[in-house]
């Protein structure tokens, strides 16, 4: 299946996230680069702007810029070139998606269809063939592995967002190693900790925050939990919001709550659990017991 990437105002994370895919080489064997900016490729992006065939995905990377000029040709135009060619289109991160961090940086700046969380509709005529990648960046898995399913032509559930549900219909919380310390208010943490809860006081936004981060670890390894730090949101509309290390609340509760959770429901769970002492929780987890 033939890809064209497309880079707009990018920090090429995405790109160099899908190196650390680790059966990357494998997989590509299945797909022809027509242009990526960082990997062999059939043509040359001056040839791109020329004008070449057989386009059946366009990937596009980084925010929209009215006036963007890539190269010689305005982005706009060159988007929309391919972008009708296209079988499917991809928004590849959430600066693509959505906006995202550069959209912060001056007016005129937005996601592929949305503008945060309001649809623009610049280009609604295309909107039934995106497909929606957040994430800062997104997961190599992620991509790669809905690139082969288009590829495969599986069908691809997807949420209003357009974002597929194989990936993005868990939050980030659900797998997380913490979850224990959340469920009973154990909110004593320090950054970089094994132990505690970050959602209570350090900001984290992993109980209304759709990923696979706790599921499909970064490198086989890792997310940002496991490592003792917040959950951004990164894969949101809204991200990135203002006071990430922090948690606003509301007469001692959190402002935003788990996802779908009442806030009426949320105090009698949370006063339940308080009343609970759980010694094993509140000791270092890597204490040395040997007498």
């Amino acid at each position: 299946m033939r890809l064209l990437w497309l880079s707009a105002l990018a920090c090429n994370g995405n790109a160099h996230a899908l190196l650390n895919y680790p059966r990357f080489e494998e997989w590509q064997e299945d797909f022809e680069w027509l242009y990526h900016p960082l990997l062999p490729s059939t043509h040359t992006l001056a040839e791109v702007e020329e004008g070449i065939d057989g386009v059946e995905i366009l990937l596009v990377d980084g925010t929209l810029e009215e006036g963007l000029v890539k190269n010689r040709l305005a982005y706009k135009q060159l988007f929309e070139r391919y972008a009708v060619e296209a079988k499917y289109i991809v928004t590849v991160g959430t600066c693509a998606t959505f906006g995202g961090i550069f959209a912060q940086g001056g007016e005129g700046r937005s996601g592929l269809h949305f503008s945060g969380e309001r649809r623009h509709g610049f280009f609604d005529g295309f909107w039934e063939k995106t497909l929606s990648l957040p994430g800062c960046p997104v997961q190599p898995e992620v991509l790669a592995g809905t690139l082969s399913l288009l590829r495969s032509e599986e069908p691809l559930p997807l949420d209003t967002l357009h974002r597929p549900k194989y990936f993005y219909a868990h939050t980030v919380h659900d797998g997380c190693t913490r979850n224990e310390y959340f469920e009973y208010k154990i909110d004593e943490h320090r950054f970089g900790a094994l132990e505690g809860c970050m959602f209570y006081e350090h900001g984290c936004q992993g109980t209304f925050t759709h990923g696979s981060c706790n599921k499909i670890l970064w490198n086989g390894v890792h997310s940002k939990t496991r490592a003792g730090t917040p959950c951004m949101g990164c894969t949101e509309p809204d991200f990135p919001r203002e006071g990430l290390w922090h948690t606003s609340k509301r007469m001692g509760i959190p402002a935003r709550l788990p996802l779908g959770v009442p806030r009426r429901a949320y105090l009698s769970l949370a006063g339940i659990a308080k009343a609970f002492h759980i010694e094993r929780l509140e000791r270092p987890m890597m204490e040395d017991k040997r007498g």
